[in-house]
């Protein structure tokens, strides 16, 4: 059926509906294979078995033939912008003799096996290869005895925390820091075995959690620490846990100037085992360092009290990102990296310290493409007026994705290793860019075509759009938009 005529030379247009003499033989010949397969079990049976239909082991018994498939876990859209899905049938199994069923019905177990990017164009891509390069760049810059927790909270900041974790720590990650009791369970249930720690104070009816799974908490009151012990302590177990100190951020711990009164009130339970002692700064990513040295120093006075007062405050951590990074004298027993194990600078300080990697980039493939006359407008609100000269191509990646509506028509997408501009304001589902048409002195004709792929976030050569401009646009922090695009409703697809 290949080298049928397709009825066309030359002519760029169809009138919709119209079927070339090829494509009309081609469905025939299609239909008529199919019905006879429908209509004649044992002629069917032998036809399928030269044709690719496989019997399953499992199926033997039944009779049930099932198409051949092949590469159905990676996209079917090629570069050449082909569609490569299989035949329908390739999805549907023939009933075997006797059967009830009327026909070949759908398997579903192999309609499952389309991946999500063929579901719906658009993604979030995360670079394993780079988290690990980050995590070895940072490693670098510490003391062979400090130890490296690596902070996988909101999904790994997006990035996806099971696979996040794991990479980290096959790239030398001694701790995994959650931020809440769900989180480790995820983490637990994949088989995730090190170390792990809730970076603060969990509610006490997660307590019979955190004895089950092996989590350990922050502790920063009296009570949870009390019923943590005696529950503990009632199944023949200890409790461990991390000291929280409040240096200055005000949000949650022990203050500093009245650890060792806690601690005294609850170290009467036998149960209770301080593995740890930390804190967090509010400033280590700022200019100015006068509020982090007053945090660094009621910290360490804290310690020195702890210790005086014949308490050992175990693995002593403070440093995130910008203080592992910016300040060497607070690495202490271990440092926190969260953002830039995921391959972004906490703070202009930090600008070119380390060779660091962003992991997350984000792709989508074009799904209609019109030329929208002069003067007529683009998207809600018809904002965008057209010049006619260009194409207006649409993807589906909208606000429900992470891609805030307060960017539209304030960023760049890239095609092809040059950047379009993003038109008309960004839909709940999809959002539109705009091509130039016009041939210049040289740049020729783009001609964007549906399936083409398009980089949402990310780079390709000297072409490139990043969260930090994003952020910047938006008044806010990169946290906040990678955390957006991750945690939505695209896939992640790891490479």
């Amino acid at each position: 059926m290949e080298d049928l005529p397709n009825g066309f030379l030359n002519y760029p247009k169809k009138r919709p509906g119209f079927e070339s003499a090829g494509d009309e033989i081609r469905r025939h010949m299609s239909d008529a294979e199919f019905g006879k397969v429908q209509t004649d079990y044992v002629e069917a049976q032998k036809k399928a078995l030269r044709d690719g239909w496989r019997v399953p082991e499992d199926d033997a018994a039944s009779g049930e033939l099932h198409l051949f498939s092949e590469r159905r876990d990676v996209p079917r859209w090629g570069v050449d912008r082909k569609y490569r899905a299989q035949d329908v049938r390739s999805y549907m199994r023939i009933p075997g003799a006797g059967s009830e069923e009327s026909g070949p019905v759908f398997d579903f177990a192999e309609l499952d096996h389309i991946g999500e990017t063929d579901r719906r164009w658009s993604w979030v891509e995360i670079n394993l290869s780079a988290i690990q390069n980050n995590i070895m760049a940072i490693k670098g810059t510490l003391r062979p005895e400090t130890m490296f927790m690596a902070v996988v909270k909101a999904d790994g900041y997006g990035h996806g925390a099971v696979a996040c974790a794991k990479t980290a720590l096959n790239s030398g990650a001694d701790y995994i820091g959650v931020a809440t009791m769900d989180e480790a369970m995820e983490l637990r249930q994949a088989g995730i075995e090190a170390p792990m720690l809730i970076l603060s104070e969990p509610p006490l009816t997660s307590i019979p959690l955190l004895l089950g799974y092996n989590v350990m908490p922050s502790v920063a009151t009296v009570e949870f620490a009390v019923k943590y012990a005696e529950a503990a302590d009632s199944i023949g177990s200890k409790a461990p846990y991390h000291l929280k100190i409040n240096t200055g951020m005000n949000r949650v711990g022990v203050r500093y100037d009245s650890v060792v009164d806690f601690l005294q009130t609850i170290s009467f339970h036998r149960a209770l085992d301080l593995v740890g002692t930390f804190t967090h700064f509010a400033t280590a990513d700022a200019q100015d360092t006068m509020d982090f040295n007053l945090q660094k120093s009621r910290f360490e006075d804290a310690l020195a009290a702890m210790r005086a007062s014949g308490f050992d405050p175990g693995i002593v951590h403070a440093a995130n990102s910008a203080a592992t990074i910016r300040y060497k004298d607070v690495q202490y027993d271990m440092v926190r990296p969260g953002l830039a194990m995921y391959g972004y600078f906490p703070c202009p300080e930090t600008y070119g310290a380390v060779n660091l990697l962003p992991a997350m980039s984000v792709k989508a493939r074009i799904t209609q493409v019109n030329q929208v006359p002069v003067g007529e407008g683009v998207s809600y609100g018809l904002l965008h007026r057209c010049n006619g000269f260009a194409k207006i191509c649409t993807v589906p990646i909208g606000y429900a994705d992470g891609l805030n509506r307060a960017l539209s028509g304030r960023i760049d997408f890239i095609m092809g290793g040059r950047t379009y501009p993003q038109v008309g304001n960004i839909c709940m589902d999809q959002c539109m860019f705009e091509v130039d048409i016009r041939t210049r002195s040289g740049i020729g004709r783009i001609e964007p075509q549906v399936g083409d792929e398009v980089i949402v976030l990310g780079e390709d050569g000297d072409a490139f759009t990043t969260i930090d401009q994003m952020a910047d646009m938006l008044g806010t922090i990169p946290y906040e938009v990678m955390i957006a695009f991750g945690n939505s409703r695209m896939p992640k697809l790891y490479v």
